[in-house]
């Protein structure tokens, strides 16, 4: 696989101009192909989406050169070739990084800088990386996401953060386009090159912290909110770890999950929820604090309760539900988490159950608010809340909770 950027043939290393010119068949964008012109291979266009067995189908033994945009490992579909044939089976020979150049361009050094693509993702992830100060490279779908770009910061209130427009980085068509955000929001419609990437310098604005405890009035809800104290020690209790999957049963408003992925951009949730306004307002608060891959699923628990092996569970609703308990322990990874929050004494009594057969720990929650008494001021206390943590023992096998219970008994 070779890497190649906007300046063609005249930036490749020798030893990636020699793969081109051995390879029997070249695989590449109609773009990448035009570039290599002295080539004999036979010449194929890469299908969308693209494939390792796609690959693999031309090769036989012939040797096949896959051409792709700059460093193939980034962002790129050369993971996609490592991971189904394997890294014993591929040579990669990148070249330098459009976020490498952005960077040069810009005087930025690269470990301080925060990278979303674009490219297929929703561009609402640049919500959660908004702070004072910060420094983000988007890596654009087209020529219209830094107008896009340009009117979520102005919505998230950085309009007047400085945006840098790199078109054609590395060729000989490089240009660059610098203003504000508000300016190039009043005209969000203006279209630039479609190999480019935006690069945000956050001025000062309303930034929120991707530690657990979010003000309430950041989210939209009915009352079904885990309020801000609870929902602090309960993601504390969850623990979540870069790369693991939560399941938030009964999510309400999806405070836990958001916040639960708001710790690291590789954590997963999806959020199980009865009622279809309450699913449809998770996915909205969801989009609006930078996640919105949160996954929602709508449906009645146990019922609903499949998927991927969950690395930690949150019950904020059921608990009263027969079976929902269980097929959450069952579920649930060897060495996994299990949290509840119970309110009521009917619901607290289910946990004490539970903590009798799965054991674990409880925990009463009280917390106290300074609210006005006359000309002074009191103290009131919000409902104390019981919280039942359980970790499932490693030994413990966990069944495939992918399908449902006549999927998995069929033939």
């Amino acid at each position: 696989m070779v890497g190649i950027g906007d300046d063609g043939w005249a930036g490749l290393s020798e030893a990636a101009r020699a793969s081109v010119r051995a390879a029997d068949v070249l695989v590449g964008g109609e773009r990448h192909l035009a570039m290599v012109a002295d080539a004999s291979a036979e010449r194929v266009r890469w299908p969308s989406p693209f494939s390792a067995a796609f690959v693999a189908d031309l090769a036989g033994s012939r040797k096949v050169c896959v051409l792709a945009s700059g460093d193939p490992m980034f962002y790129g579909v050369g993971a996609t070739l490592v991971r189904g044939l394997g890294a014993e089976r591929v040579t990669v020979l990148p070249v330098s990084s459009s976020v490498s150049l952005a960077c040069a361009r810009l005087g930025w050094a690269v470990q301080t800088v925060t990278v979303i693509s674009a490219v297929g993702r929703p561009l609402d992830t640049l919500a959660a990386e908004l702070a004072t100060d910060a420094r983000v490279l988007v890596l654009s779908a087209d020529g219209l996401t830094p107008g896009r770009a340009a009117v979520l910061l102005r919505e998230r209130g950085f309009g007047t953060s400085t945006v840098t427009v790199l078109e054609h980085l590395g060729g000989p068509a490089e240009s660059v386009w610098r203003g504000s955000a508000d300016a190039l929001a009043a005209s969000p419609e203006r279209r630039f090159a479609d190999l480019n990437v935006v690069a945000v310098r956050c001025a000062a604005g309303p930034g929120l912290s991707r530690l657990a405890g979010l003000p309430d009035d950041v989210y939209a809800h009915d009352g079904q909110l885990t309020k801000r104290e609870i929902r602090a020690v309960t993601l504390a209790a969850l623990g979540p770890r870069p790369g693991e999957l939560l399941w938030d049963v009964g999510a309400g408003s999806g405070s836990i999950g958001i916040e639960w992925m708001r710790t690291h951009p590789t954590c997963r949730a999806v959020g199980f929820e009865t009622r279809a306004d309450r699913a449809e307002r998770a996915a909205a608060n969801a989009i609006g604090l930078g996640v919105p891959d949160l996954r929602i699923v709508v449906g009645r628990a146990p019922d609903v309760l499949f998927g991927p092996t969950p690395d930690a569970i949150f019950i904020g609703g059921g608990l009263t539900v027969p079976g929902v308990v269980e097929r959450c322990w069952a579920a649930l990874r060897p060495g996994g988490r299990l949290v509840a929050n119970a309110v009521v004494a009917e619901t607290e009594a289910e946990l004490v159950r539970h903590r009798a057969v799965y054991g674990g720990e409880l925990t009463r929650i009280q917390v106290t608010r300074s609210a006005p008494v006359g000309r002074f001021t009191g103290w009131r206390p919000a409902m104390p809340v019981t919280q039942w943590l359980a970790v499932k023992p490693a030994s413990v096998s966990t069944p495939d909770m992918s399908t449902s219970d006549e999927e998995q008994s069929s033939p």
